[in-house]
């Protein structure tokens, strides 16, 4: 009769602490333990083994974003990742997100993804005020359809850590804001559409995508930014024949 190895007592898990320009990996001893999320793992090094780790995380539910970082080589939300899934071995290594600075340890700096948002024209702006009756856009017409598909992304930055393009080309937006462009074009209220195609449209916007799909693979809300980027390369090179661009 076949024996169930028994499950490791500890997990040994290797941190980067540091900074971008100096740093590396710490291995600690972590109890392991049923039901254990990667975070619950960097949350027990921080709270009893090293109080000076560095790390961000918010809502421990999946809805802000802010605990995410790159487990085993790829970025992930670690307060939805299950300790059973990825460190069958009992091995674990914990990075911070790539292709962002690093502030200290797993914390990055995140100010330059969100300006690439402002360069995409990720802001709404609509022709009402306070006093006006509020728009009515019909939920099943293509453009709210098309917008619904990738209004859930919470900035996480994880499509972002994944995207080869960026890690070639630091000036590339990237798929969180082209993604966010690509919602705030179908929506019909929205005034700002053409200096917004003229935003992504440029050398470092949606033409430069190689679409490689490691957004859509590692996204945690199942949006596909390389479905909304291509829509912006057709937009972008209609307005372009128009002579619009």
């Amino acid at each position: 009769m076949a024996t169930v190895p028994e499950m490791k007592t500890d997990l040994a898990v290797n941190v980067w602490r540091g900074n971008s320009e100096r740093g590396g990996f710490t291995t600690f001893a972590v109890p392991r333990h049923d039901s254990q999320t990667v975070l619950d793992v960097v949350t027990h090094i921080q709270r009893y083994l090293d109080p000076t780790l560095s790390y961000r995380y918010a809502c421990r539910v999946g809805m802000c974003g802010s605990c995410a970082m790159t487990v085993n080589g790829k970025a992930r939300w670690t307060c939805r990742t299950s300790v059973a899934k990825v460190a069958a071995d009992g091995q674990l290594e914990i990075a911070p997100l790539d292709n962002l600075p690093v502030i200290k340890d797993l914390a990055t700096d995140m100010s330059g993804f969100f300006d690439k948002w402002a360069r995409a024209k990720g802001q709404f702006k609509g022709p009402l005020t306070r006093h006006d009756d509020f728009a009515q856009v019909a939920p099943a017409s293509k453009e709210r359809l098309a917008a619904n598909a990738g209004i859930e992304c919470i900035g996480c930055g994880i499509c972002y850590a994944s995207c080869d393009v960026v890690t070639w080309r630091a000036d590339f937006l990237g798929p969180a804001a082209l993604n966010r462009a690509w919602t705030l074009v179908n929506d019909v209220r929205d005034t700002q559409q053409p200096e917004r195609l003229n935003a992504v449209a440029g050398d470092a916007g949606c033409h430069v995508c190689h679409t490689q799909g490691s957004c859509a693979e590692r996204c945690p809300k199942q949006i596909a930014p390389t479905a909304g980027i291509a829509g912006l390369k057709r937009l972008t090179a209609r307005a372009a024949m128009r002579g619009e661009l």
